[in-house]
């Protein structure tokens, strides 16, 4: 899977690993994947949270307000929460269901709010976010992108 995931949305995963060690995390769980995907800045994914007015300082804040931070950064490779292994699973899913064969941030940020389950839905949610507005948000970037 990681290998349809175009350039943008690798750079997600990468800046989503710093933001756990940021928090001194030792796992990427989805927040930290939100981060990322915000912090990418340039990708659809990162457009659609930043029209929803929410800034990379406002949902970091939130989340090391609201999950704390960990005790010391871990130096290894981190790992996947099952929560983001099952976001990153359904991003895959997201770009089938569109006919695609890639794994864009749209797909990420689709992936994330899927289920609303996930920690970064939740903080989506707690700082006022409508995930169906989200989903639809996307796919309509998208599509104007296509039309372009």
């Amino acid at each position: 899977m990681f290998q349809k995931l175009t350039d943008r949305a690798r750079r997600v995963v990468v800046l989503s690993q710093d933001e756990a060690r940021m928090l001194n995390h030792d796992y990427i769980g989805t927040e930290h994947l939100l981060l990322g995907l915000i912090r990418e800045g340039e990708g659809v994914g990162a457009t659609v949270v930043k029209n929803l007015g929410l800034s990379l300082e406002d949902v970091r804040r939130h989340i090391e307000e609201s999950r704390g931070r960990g005790q010391s950064a871990a130096s290894a490779q981190l790992p996947f929460t099952p929560s983001a292994s099952e976001a990153l699973q359904s991003s895959n899913e997201e770009s089938l269901e569109r006919g695609l064969d890639y794994i864009g941030t749209e797909h990420l940020l689709l992936g994330l709010v899927r289920d609303g389950a996930s920690t970064a839905a939740q903080v989506l949610v707690e700082l006022g976010a409508d995930l169906g507005r989200v989903r639809r948000a996307a796919d309509e970037l998208v599509q104007r992108h296509v039309a372009k």
